[in-house]
């Protein structure tokens, strides 16, 4: 029975090529963006990073009274060269944004082409709603609910965006979810001084989205009906597997970003990813905290409402 079950579902599909081209053409000039943006202006942003480090310390020590100069003169110029790093990180940051969405184009692309997709579905108006809200609030939840660390020319912050990128996931499920803190938190870096953090960013939110989605959707089955005690287990374990996931790759995936991708020195990184470290497991109480209660709160109102997503 369940074999002829699988039969009718796969007849039901139709293999697809487009996604797939389209994902290897932006893979392939996403290679060539990258490695001609990585060997101009990124390479530029380098000399610039390392004047920006000594004006930093000249400016310490002017602080500190173990050097002379004009204080605001100094910071102006430290503003001044903070802009035109930033400015010449963006295309190489760009670049990489672009190769990490190209991947997951082209490996969707091959999962059409091999497993094929149903011909017959539709889009679900209140899921695409939903995401396109979701998203925002990622965005707005990390872009203007932060508090910034520096650390030598770099950042770490604390921040909301995880709150509604696990929100995302329980309410639409791994893919729409992870879409949605994916994008949402990119933007909110390519759009702040977090510029170069931004393909990282891609990568961990929409790798939170899928496990906190397989966890909740796919193994427990949150979306169908159930009591109270089993939701409110079930969604919280869900965010405990997702943010504990991004607690230990965050910090581990940044250093090797950082040092391999954006050649920064170890001695900088290695501050960077402790300070990560601290900030990541407070965001990530927080969002477990957090998205819970909003989902545990949403969850029978949506419901009422005729807008709840079963998945």
């Amino acid at each position: 029975m369940k074999k002829q079950e699988n039969e009718t579902k796969d007849m039901g599909k139709k293999k697809s090529y487009g996604l797939l081209i389209i994902g290897a053409i932006l893979l392939i000039a996403g290679i060539i963006f990258a490695v001609y943006a990585y060997n101009s202006s990124y390479q530029e942003s380098v000399v610039v990073g390392g004047q920006l480090s000594e004006l930093k310390t000249r400016v310490t020590a002017v602080k500190e009274g173990t050097a002379e100069g004009d204080l605001d003169a100094l910071n102006a110029e430290v503003s001044s060269l903070s802009q035109e790093k930033l400015s010449l990180e963006r295309p190489y940051s760009y670049s990489l944004t672009l190769l990490f969405f190209a991947i997951l184009l082209t490996a969707k692309g091959i999962y059409n082409a091999v497993i094929g997709v149903r011909s017959s579905e539709k889009a679900d108006v209140r899921r695409l709603a939903q995401a396109g809200l979701l998203t925002a609030l990622c965005y707005i939840g990390f872009a203007f609910f932060k508090i910034d660390i520096p650390a030598g020319t770099e950042k770490a912050s604390f921040h909301f965006g995880n709150v509604f990128c696990v929100l995302a996931a329980l309410l639409l499920g791994g893919y729409w979810g992870g879409l949605a803190g994916a994008v949402g938190m990119t933007i909110g870096d390519l759009t702040t001084t977090y510029v170069t953090s931004a393909p990282k960013t891609f990568l961990l939110k929409l790798c939170i989205g899928l496990i906190v989605g397989l966890v909740a959707h796919k193994i427990f089955k949150l979306g169908k009906s159930h009591s109270p005690k089993y939701v409110t287990g079930v969604t919280v374990l869900a965010a405990v597997c997702g943010m504990g996931f991004n607690v230990v790759a965050d910090p581990l995936v940044g250093y090797f970003y950082k040092t391999y991708l954006f050649g920064i020195p170890q001695d900088v990184t290695t501050i960077l990813v402790k300070i990560s470290a601290l900030t990541t497991s407070v965001n990530a109480v927080v969002a477990v905290i957090a998205a819970s209660i909003i989902y545990l709160a949403l969850r029978p109102a949506l419901k009422k409402a005729g807008l709840f997503v079963e998945i």
